[in-house]
């Protein structure tokens, strides 16, 4: 019998008795061919009934409603083919089902069996589960479909029960069904009041971009960090935004990054700041070229008095300049969103600013308040004709005008926006989304922004304005400081390049609404070098090696009743249509009036690729900061100067191709780096699952333990107990003992992963800027130490020349790579992992937690023959838990639920099958560094194919003491040759390891 056949006689005889024993098919007696006699014979003959009790055939055959033609002694001529089970269909042979009669029964449970049947079928019967029960009293052919509707078509008899169930039946239809809300019509919902009710509701859980329309209608939204951010354009343009940010101009809008003030007496921010950075990790907030205000800054913030360790992220600030009449002094920190809920409590907490100050209530103004132009005299000639439509007028209207969300829509009303210290006199403003913050990044950005922004015109009004800029015009020494930042502004139309300015310098500037000067369609910005004179070479000159001068840095956007008047007053669209229409030439530009609004900008320059000996300032460009609600304003002429448009696939890119860390990316350590990994892998294994097993990859063959998440944590446990162990090693086979050692000292790391997991993780980064991940118990060495360090370390991954000689600068006062060194070296960083850049040498491309392992003696003579070879091959690996999941999915088919329950494996095994995934390894994981032919060093956190350099590169941390091994067993025109392979392959590809310092 097929497994089908058999599931559905299962199905079929699982309400039967359970005490009913059917002969086995060998003892079955065959059915006599008359069945007139074997009735009479049958009538005779009795069962034995296991309540002691005698039944007559004839009797058990009336109960089960049916008759039996069994007699011992008849026999049939021809004994038909044995039957095991139910067979669907008719019997083949000489007619009929075989109706064999069990030999004995229980007869308390036959019948409470027939019992059961009966009731279940009266209930079905007479169940009152609809009106329609009424009809059923009825014969068919009394029965109409009108009696349903009408009533008194219905019998006397059954018109009350009908009316009533009727009734209840209309009651019980109101209590379920909803009232449907009419949906309104397209043209009603596409009005402008409509239409902002509508997207105001859809911000109260993630913040819109005042560029999010825009954006929407050209990219893929993603949810992020409690925004709605672009992610990559819907059509193709990677290589059209590298050649954008190589040659022209790329824009981004990085709105989303939160701004925070603070306010107070310089000595006494620089006292709550210390507390967050430290001199040894690089320049803080105390240094002198960023406290003057003349440039911006960046800087790694970790937890009040904790360094080195709890590390939170690096953060831009930027000092306001200093003014006379002004004591307080004004910083702006720039952060992450994904670092805002840690960075703000820190500073809170150093500053002592535990008071908050609730948001003013601003009154409800009506239009006709606000607006202080007279009213025209109603008149009579504008009636209303019979028939015309009057439009709706906010007066009439019940509710006050839609008005759109400028800032923080997510933000309640309510909450505190403002922290003031008692004590210190320092208040902490929360600026999010009040000011909008554009990037350009490419060589032509200053033309871009040249083309685009035009300074502010002088207003000579002698009355009183409701705008900033003509009170403003009235002082003299503003509108000197206004002609000197022009004259600035002017000077650097006529620069080549956006990577000769000096990193880091800002520049302040008043300009008109950019709406006035939108060209008709789009033009691609150029350079204007050749039209530069002879005398302003000099001031060139002095703008690319000294800056921007320290008064032009002045700004009014850092005034936030500047702010609030630029945004109260800015000039819609429609009105500015409407300016256009009135003028005399019919598309001829639109000049700037006493009504247009002036706005106070910054520009802030963007460094590029600051490390390495490749691609110098590639990636530089400028910052455009702005008040809130002039978003579009300027990123629809910006559009039309030709630029690029990216999201934040772009961001990541960037950031790849400039060899720098990306945040969160790139900082495990920091609590929102360890966020991001754990959605990162949440998400990737999520997207494992979706595949059917057959199509997704066996990581366990592949012999890769951690393909969605990198252990940095258990690697660096790993190294140091085998550099610790083992200065024999080194004098070893290499490869061979140290993956026997590792298999030794396995046991005692995974005793220790427990309390690890509870505790913060004790390694270290070392970088160029200073950046380092917490470490626990170790000791650091100053920044100019850090930084030689480095310098050291590089250049002993650099190979030699034909001289003898190692490439790359800083390689002359390098020392000999030795013994000596090495153990100097470990023993002032260890625990630690570093910052490295791996280039293939040949085809590929790598991909995110890429295993970089070392090469073997043979591979490296391999490597030595042919350059050109692609690399080895990493044996398959046999996977020990499939076989496990297997036989638990067949066993959980066949197991009833107590046996699952009861099975004492299932709480005690680490590796139950239930906590298995086929393809994956469990926690926790065996040896990282040996459990592959090749060593493993560490893992890839950035690849991809590089435009760049014509080949496929990589960013990620390998461990120092496992590097400093490797190099001392590599021969010195190899040195820095390591292995890459990706989690989805067994090919190990050659790799080229470089540490820009």
């Amino acid at each position: 019998m097929s497994a089908a056949k058999a599931k559905m006689r299962e199905k079929k005889m699982r309400n039967q008795p359970a005490s009913v024993q059917y002969p086995s098919p060998s003892h079955v007696e065959s059915r006599a061919e008359n069945g007139g006699e074997g009735d009479d014979a049958g009538s005779r003959t009795t069962l034995s009934i296991s309540s002691g009790t005698s039944v007559t055939r004839a009797e058990l055959t009336r109960i089960l409603g049916g008759q039996s033609d069994a007699h011992p002694s008849w026999k049939r001529q021809q004994t038909p083919p044995v039957r095991h089970g139910w067979v669907r269909g008719h019997h083949n042979g000489d007619g009929g089902y075989d109706t064999e009669m069990p030999n004995h029964i229980t007869a308390g449970a036959f019948a409470r069996a027939r019992a059961a049947e009966v009731s279940a079928m009266l209930k079905a019967a007479t169940e009152l589960t609809c009106s329609s029960h009424v009809f059923r009293a009825l014969p068919k052919h009394m029965r109409r479909r009108a009696m349903s509707h009408n009533t008194k078509r219905l019998p006397r008899r059954l018109r009350n029960v009908a009316n009533r169930m009727r009734e209840k039946s209309l009651q019980a239809g109101l209590k379920k069904k909803k009232e449907l809300v009419k949906s309104k019509s397209r043209k009603a919902r596409r009005r402008h009041g409509n239409l902002l009710l509508e997207f105001n509701r859809r911000q109260r859980k993630n913040i819109w971009l005042e560029t999010h329309i825009w954006h929407a209608k050209r990219f893929h939204m993603v949810k992020k960090w409690g925004y709605c951010l672009g992610v990559r354009p819907t059509y193709k343009c990677y290589r059209p935004c590298y050649r954008a940010m190589s040659s022209h101009c790329l824009l981004q809008d990085l709105s989303y990054y939160c701004c925070i003030e603070l306010k107070g007496e310089e000595d006494k921010l620089l006292a709550a700041l210390t507390q967050l950075t430290c001199k040894e990790a690089g320049p803080t907030f105390a240094a002198a070229m960023f406290l003057s205000g003349a440039r911006q800054g960046s800087v790694t913030v970790y937890r009040a008095g904790q360094y080195p360790s709890d590390p939170l992220g690096p953060v831009t600030f930027l000092w306001r300049p200093q003014t006379p009449g002004l004591t307080p002094r004004q910083l702006w920190i720039w952060a992450h969103p994904a670092l805002k809920q840690d960075l703000l409590p820190e500073l809170q907490s150093v500053c002592q600013c535990s008071e908050a100050m609730a948001p003013p209530v601003e009154p409800e103004v009506s239009r006709a308040e606000a607006d202080p132009s007279p009213q025209a005299e109603p008149n009579p000639d504008n009636e209303l004709k019979a028939g015309a439509k009057r439009k709706r007028c906010c007066k009439d209207a019940g509710e006050p005008p839609a008005k759109r969300i400028l800032g923080d829509g997510t933000r309640l009303p309510t909450s505190p926006v403002t922290w003031r210290s008692s004590s210190t006199g320092i208040v902490i403003n929360d600026l999010t989304m009040e000011i909008v913050r554009y990037r350009l990044i490419g060589p032509q950005s200053h033309s871009v922004l040249a083309e685009t922004l035009e300074a502010a015109t002088v207003c000579d009004e002698l009355k009183s304005s409701p705008f900033w800029w003509p009170e403003h015009c009235k002082d003299r020494s503003n509108m000197k400081l206004h002609q000197q930042q022009t004259d600035v502004f002017n000077v650097l139309k006529g620069i080549y390049s956006s990577g000769e300015l000096p990193p880091g310098t800002v520049l302040g500037l008043t300009v008109d609404d950019p709406r006035l000067t939108l060209p008709r369609q789009k033009v691609k910005a150029a350079p204007c070098v050749n039209r530069d004179q002879v005398g302003d070479e000099e001031k060139r000159n002095q703008l690319m090696l000294k800056g921007v001068p320290l008064q032009c840095c002045q700004s009014f956007l850092w005034e936030q009743s500047v702010r609030e008047n630029v945004t109260d007053n800015k000039i819609s669209e429609q009105e500015l249509n409407r300016m256009r229409t009135e003028l005399l030439v019919p598309g001829s530009r639109l000049g700037p009036g006493p009504q247009q609004g002036r706005v106070p900008v910054l520009l802030v320059h963007q460094p590029g690729k600051q490390v390495g000996d490749e691609l110098g300032s590639w990636g530089s460009g400028w910052d455009l900061l702005l008040p809130k609600g002039w978003g579009m304003a300027f990123w629809v002429p910006l559009v039309y100067r030709g630029v690029r448009v990216a999201g934040l696939h772009m961001s990541l890119k960037h950031s790849q191709d400039k060899a720098a860390p990306h945040f969160p990316h790139d900082y495990p350590d920091c609590p929102a780096g360890s966020r991001f990994q754990e959605e990162q892998e949440a998400e990737f294994l999520e997207t494992f699952r979706r595949r059917p097993p057959a199509k997704r990859t066996n990581y366990i063959k592949h012999g890769c333990l951690a393909p969605f998440r990198c252990p940095w944590q258990q690697l660096a446990e790993e190294w140091e107990l085998l550099a610790t162990d083992g200065g024999a090693e080194r004098k070893g086979d290499g490869q061979t003992q140290k993956a026997r050692k590792s298999h030794e000292v396995m046991e005692e790391v995974t005793s220790q992963q427990t309390v690890a997991a509870a505790s913060p993780p004790s390694f270290t980064v070392l970088s160029f800027l200073g950046h380092k991940f917490h470490k626990l118990n170790c000791i650091f060495l100053s920044a100019h130490q850090n930084r030689k360090s480095l310098r050291l370390l590089s250049s002993w991954c650099r190979p030699l020349t034909c001289r003898g000689q190692r490439r790359g600068r800083g390689a002359a006062v390098a020392l000999p790579l030795s013994d000596s060194a090495v153990t100097s070296f470990h023993s002032a960083h260890k625990m630690s992992v570093v910052w490295v850049r791996l280039t293939l040498l040949s085809k590929g491309k790598p991909e995110a937690h890429a295993m970089v392992c070392a090469p073997t003696a043979e591979d490296l003579k391999l490597f030595g023959k042919s350059p050109e070879n692609c690399g080895p091959q990493e044996p398959p690996h046999k996977d020990h838990y499939k076989s496990r999941i297997n036989h638990k999915k067949k066993s959980s088919k066949t197991a009833t639920p107590s046996q699952v329950s009861d099975d004492p494996t299932a709480s005690t095994d680490p590796h139950s099958p239930s906590d298995l995934i086929l393809g994956l390894w469990p926690d926790p994981l065996p040896s990282v560094t040996s459990h592959c032919s090749r060593v493993t060093l560490g893992w890839v956190t950035q690849g991809d194919f590089s435009l760049s350099v014509g080949r496929g590169e990589a960013l990620g941390f390998v461990s120092v003491s496992g590097l400093l091994h490797t190099l001392l067993r590599q021969p010195p025109e190899l040195r820095g040759t390591l292995l890459l392979r990706n989690p989805t392959s067994l090919h190990y590809r050659f790799v080229r390891l470089n540490i820009d310092v």
